[in-house]
């Protein structure tokens, strides 16, 4: 990460209208609250990017933990949330947006213009890039590696056990895929009854060779680190972390799904223009970059990808690098806002077949 001017717009503004004011005490009078999942993805948060970020602006950071959407939900609703930027997932910022209990962002501080196309919405901005990719045991396979959906269904070329999601997010594109429908028409053939139904069956006939349909990132890795499948879908940070442990474990990022992690301001959010100046900061490619350079997720801004901020050799692993990003689809989060029911159901019922 490269070295910080540490004093910030709003050190400076404070100074120069209020010497007398110590930084200690600008910084006790100015407090954020801001909130993620916890554990060492939050630790790699803080450490990159909001520590550094909070004390370029002279803001005293207040972290906390959630359980996802619904504790976001009641703390709006209730009217007793004290939390001014919250880390949620793609697909519960357009449900959170759709139930009208975020703030629109202030695009006019925030600059977004080098941002990965479709990761700035009005209600939510990219914080880091993450895959569900077609992942394999290299040892197995070697030379003659899955590359497709298509191979990954493929159980006469590519024989072994496979291992799927219990959930139909993110897992019902692949199957489509597998049989043919273009990255851009999967959508337009989820949307009908019949392409609904063709993917869930798609998946059913996978049945036989899925050991295990996975529930978490942690039971990912046990699959792939004890042998117990030989193929996967698997989101890039787990795998990334597998290889880098010496495991013979690859990927490819071809037709893998891409999805975001994403900041969202919470509706009534007491510090909301504060927020909106800290969301501009953490924007920049140095916060980025140095969030990847640390743990295996993509930059959002483009621009982390230039010079020397991310290695050429770390870049071809992120799902954001650019020769990485054409070959992926991404997860479309509008869609499963308003189809995950009725996509839900059938699917677990296909499972529980």
């Amino acid at each position: 990460m490269s070295h910080f001017d540490r004093r910030g717009f709003l050190v400076a503004a404070a100074c120069a209208a209020t010497p007398l004011i110590s930084g200690r005490a600008f910084a006790q009078q100015k407090k954020l609250t801001v909130v993620s999942w916890g554990g060492a993805y939050q630790a790699g948060q803080s450490k990159q990017v909001w520590q550094p970020a909070a004390a370029r602006l002279g803001v005293h950071l207040v972290e906390e933990t959630y359980n996802g959407l619904a504790d976001l939900r009641l703390r709006v609703r209730s009217g007793a949330s004290t939390w001014d930027v919250v880390s949620i997932g793609a697909g519960g910022a357009a449900r959170a947006s759709a139930e009208d209990i975020l703030e629109a962002l202030d695009y006019k501080a925030i600059d977004t213009s080098s941002f990965v196309k479709g990761y700035a919405e009005k209600q939510w901005v990219g914080g880091d890039l993450y895959s569900t990719a077609i992942t394999w045991n290299s040892k197995k396979y070697g030379a003659s590696a899955p590359q497709t959906w298509a191979d990954f269904w493929d159980v006469k070329r590519f024989p072994g056990a496979r291992a799927y999601r219990n959930q139909a997010l993110g897992h019902l594109e692949p199957a489509l895929m597998a049989d043919g429908v273009p990255m851009d028409k999967v959508y337009t053939e989820l949307s009908t009854d019949a392409g609904l139904k063709h993917a869930v069956d798609k998946v059913a006939a996978l049945k036989p060779n899925i050991a295990a349909f996975w529930a978490s990132g942690a039971q990912q890795t046990q699959l792939l680190k004890d042998g117990t499948v030989d193929m996967a879908s698997a989101w890039s940070g787990q795998i990334a972390a597998l290889a880098k442990a010496g495991l013979p474990i690859a990927w490819t990022y071809n037709q893998a799904m891409l999805d975001a992690d994403v900041y969202v301001v919470p509706k009534g959010a007491a510090n909301r223009e504060l927020a909106m100046q800290f969301l501009a900061e953490i924007a920049k490619p140095e916060y980025q970059a140095a969030f990847s350079n640390a743990m295996p997720y993509g930059a959002v801004n483009s621009k982390a990808y230039d010079g020397k901020l991310i290695s050429a050799e770390l870049a071809q692993t992120l799902p954001s690098a650019p020769a990485n990003l054409s070959r992926q689809l991404r997860l479309d989060p509008v869609w499963w806002r308003e189809n995950q029911a009725r996509a839900e159901k059938l699917y677990q019922e296909m499972i529980s077949k």
